[in-house]
């Protein structure tokens, strides 16, 4: 048991975070399933230990919350757990026009989009590479290829994270420690509840089934590639951005995602 590898997902209560866990559960990883819903996460970490007889276990916390994120850090270190593989899946958006929503929202959202995965990161990186060996999926968007007007900071934190992933990708290239970047567009979550964004234009495009883009975001991660962009419209939609005017794409998003 000792040789067994082990998987922290965040965002694990349900939506793509359980449809990671569920996979990465199935792969024989032991799993430690992260989120502020604490019942959903005994009910997931019951459905790793069940059906795929995985050793699992869950910590309920709210990592939007730096000294939450540390905590978390010092529980694995004291636990003496490894991880050999971090889904960075947890996050949320929030539709709207930026200066119609109170700051500290916004806050909340680039502590969790952008701080708790940079922290984490750093921290397990750091273990991985000393190992030789890890994966790590970071979750971004189709909406961090170009401003979002409505959607504002949600798409800059995705901005960042695509352009951070990247980065460190290339950083560890040669240490045995992999960086996959994963940008879906609409997927049936619950995440669209939270975010108000089911009305949306966009929304009306269709939307992903997030077993399909767990599915491929996790052989991807397993390829070791670099990015991954889900569905065959939403590469259209990325492509075309890359050519399209500045000005015409950024009224273009506007109009899909106005409230």
């Amino acid at each position: 048991m000792k040789n067994m590898k082990t998987a922290l997902v965040t965002g694990a209560s349900g939506g793509l975070g359980l449809e990671f866990a569920r996979l990465l559960a199935a792969d024989g990883y032991r799993m430690l399933l992260v989120a502020r819903n604490e019942k959903a996460l005994q009910a997931a970490t019951a459905e790793m230990q069940s059906l795929y007889g995985a050793e699992a276990s869950y910590y309920a916390t709210d990592l939007s919350k730096p000294d939450n994120v540390e905590t978390l850090l010092q529980k694995l270190k004291t636990g003496n757990i490894s991880i050999d593989c971090l889904v960075n899946n947890a996050g949320f958006g929030d539709a709207g026009y930026f200066l119609d929503k109170p700051f500290e929202l916004h806050h909340e959202m680039m502590m969790l989009n952008m701080h708790a995965l940079t922290r984490l990161t750093y921290a397990l990186a750091q273990e991985m590479k000393a190992k030789g060996h890890g994966y790590i999926l970071n979750l971004a968007s189709t909406a961090a290829f170009q401003p979002a007007p409505a959607f504002a900071v949600y798409a800059a934190t995705k901005s960042y994270v695509l352009s951070f992933s990247e980065a460190l990708r290339y950083e560890l290239r040669k240490t045995g420690v992999s960086v996959t970047v994963s940008c879906p567009g609409p997927t049936e979550t619950a995440f669209h509840d939270r975010a108000a964004t089911r009305n949306s234009k966009i929304m009306q495009m269709g939307m992903m089934k997030p077993e399909v883009v767990a599915e491929q975001a996790f052989r991807a991660m397993k390829a070791r590639k670099r990015r991954v962009v889900h569905g065959w419209l939403n590469k259209i939609l990325v492509l075309s951005g890359g050519i399209t005017p500045q000005g015409l794409l950024i009224k273009t998003t506007h109009d899909l995602m106005k409230p």
